[in-house]
């Protein structure tokens, strides 16, 4: 069983939309997954307008890639870089901690992530 940033059970980002770079619901990730896709966030509608402009649109779905395009209030395993950059670029956003994998601390503090948290707002969507 994969681990939290806690070191417990890692537990469902979401699954509608599903998502994970394996597209179980969870950021899960293993050798394929190069974007590290770890950082189990809640979509904004700020963070999608920078990251069109950053030459990321994550808004428009792709069948071919099974994205279906993301809205303001879904749930996403996001790749921790991109997590890293909109942190740096401000416009972070909200992480829910017990669905994001304990890789994430190899490249973030947990002190940090935490500034973001939604867990004490929402459970699972």
């Amino acid at each position: 069983m994969a681990l939290n940033v806690f070191g417990e059970n890692l537990e469902c980002c979401c699954n509608d939309p599903m998502t994970g770079f394996y597209r179980n619901g969870s950021c899960d990730t293993g050798p394929q997954d190069q974007g590290m896709h770890t950082v189990c966030v809640e979509i904004t509608e700020s963070f999608l307008e920078s990251s069109a402009k950053a030459g990321n649109d994550l808004s428009t779905a792709m069948p071919e890639y099974n994205f279906p395009g993301l809205k303001e209030g879904d749930r996403w395993c996001l790749c921790l870089y991109r997590w890293v950059e909109a942190y740096d670029n401000g416009f972070a956003p909200r992480v829910y901690l017990k669905g994001t994998h304990i890789t994430a601390l190899e490249h973030l503090d947990l002190e940090t992530l935490s500034e973001f948290s939604l867990d004490d707002d929402q459970s699972e969507a």
